[in-house]
């Protein structure tokens, strides 16, 4: 799916999008298992680029992918002899910088950066999307999963096809997509009129401990968590690794940074930022901040908790 097609279902322009992409850091990582979930929002990473400019090359051009709406074609197209020219391309022996070892792994090819394209692209666009669902809650309540469904489509995302759920309902901090690499889904927000008839009494979620192959160097065991529920006694979740809603992620990460750097300022400024803050849709929905935050922003609002 390219950015037109992508804009053309969610029916927004890229800004929010980049928005996302822009508060990532980045995160140097050997294998996709390093960087699970929430970890995906904090930060931009590519598996096997242990060189911090190859990844600001590859950073660099999905952000510019997505502000100028480039295909894939398009994308690929200008990376690939970057990379090509310092080396990172092809099937290579590698120093592994979390064992020592030298190991044979595939870095460029243009199946990764096809991988790269559409599950940043996609990321990106569903973040940028929660955010602006999230500030019409108001006046669109529900949220309705809506799956592609042709040869391509997974069957459990095709299960969730056409679910509708409260727009804070627990079930959209795992079940927002993406659900996996490649997917194509997405989250359609509805009015009252259109989703009161329609809505879904909140799951059962249950969450599993999947087992993510062990360090073939290091032997050392990793896990990852799905949080899904079931559907026709189907049990649908996320894919390893993508167990979370990075729109959430982005706007729980935004929320604490702001109360820390209202924590720096003077008492009658920082009043008046939090205040605005705390009846902003965004801030509400994402905000997981710690107990003494919390309690902070209660005390300078002077409110119960």
């Amino acid at each position: 799916m390219n950015p037109e097609d992508i804009r053309a279902v969610f029916g927004m322009e890229p800004a929010a999008a980049v928005a996302y992409l822009k508060q990532k850091g980045y995160a140097i990582s050997w294998d996709w298992q390093d960087m699970l979930d929430d970890a995906h929002a904090t930060a931009f990473t590519v598996a096997k680029v242990a060189k911090m400019d190859i990844l600001s090359d590859i950073y660099s051009a999905v952000e510019k992918a997505l502000k100028n709406g480039e295909t894939f074609e398009q994308f690929s197209r200008q990376l690939t002899p970057v990379l090509q020219s310092k080396g990172w391309w092809g099937r290579q022996e590698q120093f592994n910088p979390d064992t020592g070892d030298i190991q044979s792994v595939q870095l460029g090819s243009p199946r990764r950066l096809e991988t790269i394209y559409l599950t940043n692209m996609q990321s990106a666009y569903m973040a940028g999307r929660y955010a602006q669902m999230v500030d019409s809650i108001d006046t669109h309540p529900y949220w309705e999963y809506v799956a592609i469904n042709d040869s391509r489509t997974r069957e459990t995302h095709r299960l969730m096809h056409g679910h509708v759920y409260a727009a804070t309902d627990p079930i959209w901090n795992s079940m927002y997509p993406p659900l996996d690499y490649r997917c194509r889904c997405r989250v359609k927000p509805l009015s009252e009129s259109r989703g009161a008839d329609r809505v879904l009494p909140s799951p059962k979620l249950e969450t599993q401990t999947v087992d993510i192959g062990s360090n073939p160097f290091t032997g050392e065991a990793r896990y990852a968590q799905r949080t899904g529920l079931r559907i026709g006694g189907k049990f649908v979740a996320p894919s390893p690794g993508f167990n979370s809603n990075q729109g959430k992620a982005m706007n729980s990460r935004m929320a604490r940074i702001a109360t820390e750097k209202a924590q720096a300022m003077p008492p009658e400024i920082a009043r008046t930022g939090m205040k605005d803050l705390t009846g902003n849709n965004q801030f509400k929905q994402g905000l997981s901040l710690s107990q003494a935050a919390w309690g902070w922003v209660m005390k300078l609002l002077g409110k119960d908790r």
